[in-house]
């Protein structure tokens, strides 16, 4: 049952929001009787409900944070903490796109997405303590998923009911929404391959992160079947500053990559500035391809070849499967999302005789 007390027989100042007393007060009826109302409870009747509900609106009263809690009441609200630079996280499309789609599909049922940008694993973690124990969310997206990571069984240990998005699909006992990451890398590699391209670079993000892992696995995998020559993976932090340096690297390393893979959109228009910066023609000397697509890479000249999927849409897909979840806490949502689709611009091309 909502409550919220009111202090007026402690001689203290009335708070400044309204309490169930004022309510009371304006209604001619007493505490229980506004609590009963305002939880849809029987113990008044119609015409008194009515009134209440209406004083309510008018003086805009709100359950307090505390008593709902305690109440077990929905929030309206979803969290989502990422553990990564703001710096990287504000540059980065597929991100705005994704919180975009989320709030989209959230809204839709008049529900707050909450979101936190933390340094690192243990903070996030400290979030999620912190918002059970105050009941500040009915729910979680977890990202970035990790390789033995231990976000998911604290959520199970909390109770809070989450969706995973990324990852291979599954988690013990949480739902999830994901892509195949090892499909979309290897469309890359088999197109660089029929290009006639041997020595392929792929300039990825942290390497304790799922999806990173099973693009460098799908990257080695296809070294034999296509007779590469030269693979080379190098991690980095997703960040434009990583994505030149890596790239000005390998540039000048021997034997240079014909074709570069970057992890993020700008992270590959930060590599095609490099090579425009050192002489190195794209596509006659280099090809360069996207794992994300975005106007950043459409708007390139030349444009860059990428991996295209509506990353908007995907965020309301976890929005709703997280309602669901949320609806009914011992259902499972595991919903694979469409593979990433190739598209190809001007930054890719058929590989030419030129010095390794």
């Amino acid at each position: 049952m909502l409550d919220n007390t009111d202090d007026d027989t402690k001689g203290h100042p009335a708070p400044s929001r309204p309490t169930i007393s004022d309510i009371a007060r304006r209604a001619g009826v007493s505490k229980g009787a506004v609590s009963f109302a305002l939880n849809g409870r029987p113990g008044v009747s119609d015409d008194t409900r009515g009134r209440i509900l209406r004083i309510a609106e008018e003086l805009n009263w709100r359950p307090h944070r505390a008593a709902r809690a305690l109440s077990g009441a929905h929030t309206d609200a979803m969290g989502l903490v990422v553990a990564r630079p703001a710096r990287t996280l504000g540059v980065e499309p597929f991100f705005a796109h994704l919180v975009s789609g989320l709030q989209a599909g959230l809204s839709a049922q008049s529900i707050a997405l909450q979101l936190l940008i933390v340094e690192d694993t243990d903070a996030e973690i400290d979030v999620y303590h912190r918002w059970a124990s105050e009941h500040r969310v009915d729910g979680l997206v977890l990202v970035d998923l990790k390789s033995d990571d231990p976000r998911p069984p604290v959520v199970e240990r909390l109770g809070l009911p989450a969706i995973i998005l990324g990852g291979t699909g599954t988690y013990r006992g949480l739902s999830s929404v994901w892509a195949d990451d090892h499909a979309a890398m290897l469309s890359i590699v088999d197109y660089l391959g029929a290009l006639g391209h041997r020595r392929v670079a792929h300039v990825a993000g942290m390497s304790a992160l799922a999806h990173t892992q099973e693009r460098v696995h799908a990257l080695e995998s296809a070294r034999t079947r296509l007779g590469l020559d030269h693979v080379q993976t190098v991690h980095t932090d997703f960040s434009d500053a990583e994505g030149a340096a890596t790239t000005r690297r390998l540039l000048t390393a021997r034997p240079r990559p014909t074709a570069i893979i970057y992890d993020s959109d700008v992270m590959a228009v930060a590599g095609l500035g490099v090579a425009m910066e050192m002489g190195v023609p794209v596509p006659d000397e280099l090809s360069i391809v996207s794992f994300d697509d975005s106007v950043l890479t459409q708007l390139m000249h030349p444009a860059l070849t990428a991996l295209s999927r509506d990353t908007y849409t995907l965020g309301i897909t976890v929005a709703e499967a997280l309602m669901a979840v949320v609806a009914d806490p011992r259902s499972r949502q595991h919903i694979q999302a469409a593979t990433p689709s190739l598209v190809v611009r001007e930054s890719t091309a058929p590989v030419r005789d030129v010095a390794p």
